[in-house]
This record gives structure tokens, sequence and C-alpha cells, in this order.
């Protein structure tokens, strides 16, 4: 169900060329935007079955024991396994809290640039695990889908602020973008919550826009809003959810919210309940200079950022030691 806050986009009319109709969608997505940071987003073209398979192959390879896992360890920002306790989300917004109760398989850009320093830092070779092969080709075919929607997204969102529609995009040649399949096991494998334990705890994303593709649960996401505080999110079965980021927010001048949201931990009526969540996190060319947009559009001017070192900076400070 979609809310007043958080609307159902249907990208089709947008697509269609149609000025009236481009302009109502823009003029919805910015009112929207304003207001929670969130959208629903149909007509996407994404093929449903795609996620259902991607699902499939890694819970097979989450129910794996935890040492056939433990060889592709990482640390938050590194491509592999993310295991019980690497991550603690809540810290991104300076909040301690107990580890996030979740086991993450991330992967992330990787075609060098032939900047040695940056394809260094943020575009390694992703790993995949041997003992499910099928995962790799899945992930490869969404993660297409999702770089190309992901910056008709960014068009879509130049033209709500009345501005040329490669305004973000010009910043998008060579991105980085990130992506998480998170699970989120139930009290059987993680144990029952410590106090202010989340499965993923209150936080913003990072990045421009992030796409969810996640299955609907008691213990599932909920959004964070000035007016109705926190609030279960609205789900749609065709739709991909789409918030902004810091990044983002802060080149509109904050005009834009950085949607807030987290997930819920297992919950005591569901114990065993299990969700798989599909995460794209996409970002902008390394080191681009973000600098807030003035008035009328924007309303806080932040000080410019470096894109790469403020998510340097957020990575960091997310990762349990």
């Amino acid at each position: 169900m979609a809310t007043a806050q958080v609307p159902v986009i249907d990208l089709g009319p947008w697509r269609s060329g149609d000025r009236a109709a481009r302009s109502r969608i823009a003029a919805r997505v910015d009112e929207a935007l304003q207001a929670a940071g969130f959208l629903l987003v149909t007509g996407h073209g994404v093929d449903p079955a795609l996620p259902a398979r991607i699902r499939e192959a890694a819970r097979a390879f989450f129910r794996l024991p935890p040492e056939a896992k433990e060889p592709y360890a990482v640390s938050v920002g590194g491509r592999g396994w993310l295991g019980p306790g690497a991550e603690a989300n809540s810290y991104a917004e300076g909040t301690a809290s107990p580890p996030d109760l979740k086991e993450s398989w991330s992967c992330a850009a990787e075609e060098p640039t032939g900047v040695p320093a940056v394809d260094a830092e943020w575009f390694r070779p992703n790993a995949w695990p041997a003992e499910v092969p099928r995962l790799r080709p899945l992930v490869a075919e969404y993660l297409t889908a999702m770089r190309a929607l992901s910056d008709e997204l960014l068009e879509l969102l130049a033209v709500a602020l009345a501005l040329p529609e490669d305004h973000f995009t010009r910043h998008t040649g060579h991105p980085t973008w990130g992506f998480n399949l998170n699970w989120y096991p139930g009290t059987e494998a993680v144990g029952a919550p410590l106090p202010g334990q989340f499965r993923i705890g209150p936080h913003t994303d990072f990045g421009t826009v992030t796409v969810l593709d996640r299955e609907p649960g008691a213990g599932g996401l909920q959004i964070h809003t000035d007016e109705g505080g926190w609030q279960d999110a609205p789900w749609h079965p065709a739709a991909l959810t789409v918030n902004i980021g810091d990044l983002l927010a802060r080149w509109t001048g904050d005009r834009w919210r950085a949607g807030r949201h987290q997930v819920l931990p297992p919950p005591a009526h569901a114990p065993a309940e299990e969700l798989v969540s599909l995460v794209y996190f996409y970002e902008c060319d390394a080191h681009t200079r973000v600098e807030s947009l003035p008035a009328p559009v924007g309303r806080v001017a932040h000080e410019p950022v470096d894109s790469h070192v403020y998510l340097r900076a957020k990575l960091d400070a997310i990762t349990v030691p």
C-alpha cells in the first residue's frame, strides 16, 4: 500500500515522452522526496522472476555451515561475505548499538578506471561463492538493470528540480556502486535480540539513490518521517523501493531528505521469519565534488564534499572492529 508520503511512481508514462505526464510525475516525486525521501517505483521493466531466482541462490549460500562461508569473510566495503556481527548501521548517525542481526553477500563496482589509486580502493575484483555457481550470472543480469534504472531515476530527479536532465548523470560516467544480498534469519540463527538491536539499525544511506527489492515481513523495513515517526514502509508487489542517500540530499541543499530507515529484529510472534533483500546502492564517479544547490531550490548550504572521502568515512563508521 502506498501512502501520500511514499507514492507509487509508474515509470511507463515517464518513458512515453508525453510532456504533461512527465511534468506531473516530476512534481509528485519532488513532493514525496521532501516528505520522506522514499518512492515506490513500478513500470521499471525488471523481470520479477529474476529477484526470485537470486533469492533462491542466495539462500543456498547463506544456509551453508559457517565453516563453508568463512573463506569468503570480508569487512564492510569488501567483496564477499559479511558474517554475523560485522556491521552496525546506527553508527552512521552516531548512535551506539549492538551489531546488526544479518548476514550479507556484498559486491561492488570492479571495472577499472585506469587510475591506480582509485581502482585500488573502489574498483577491486568481486568474489563469488564456488558452492553456488548460479549466483554470479543472475546477479550480473540484475546489476545491469539496476545501473540503467538508477541513471534513469537520476534523470527524473534532475527534471523534478527543474534542472537539465543530465545534471546528476554527467557525474555517473564511471560510477561506484555497491550491492548487498541481505539475509535476515530468524531467532534460531541469531538468538534473541539484545536491547536496541535490529536487523539493520536506524540510518540513512550514503550515496545518491538506493534501489531495494524486498520481501514484506513483520520484522521488515520501517521508515521515519517528522510527522509520523517510525512506521512500516509501504509495500507493493510489483514495485521497487527507492530512497535517496546522503550525497543526493546534500546535493539538493537538503530540499530532499535522505530516507531514514531501519529493519526490525525478528518478531516475537514470528521468530522463524526469514527474509532476503536485494539492495543496490548507487553513488557517482569517484571523487565527485558534491556542492549544494543554492536557494530557491536548496534550503541548506552544506560545505562541498568529496563524494568518496564522505563515503569512506561512513563505511568505516559502520564497521564493527
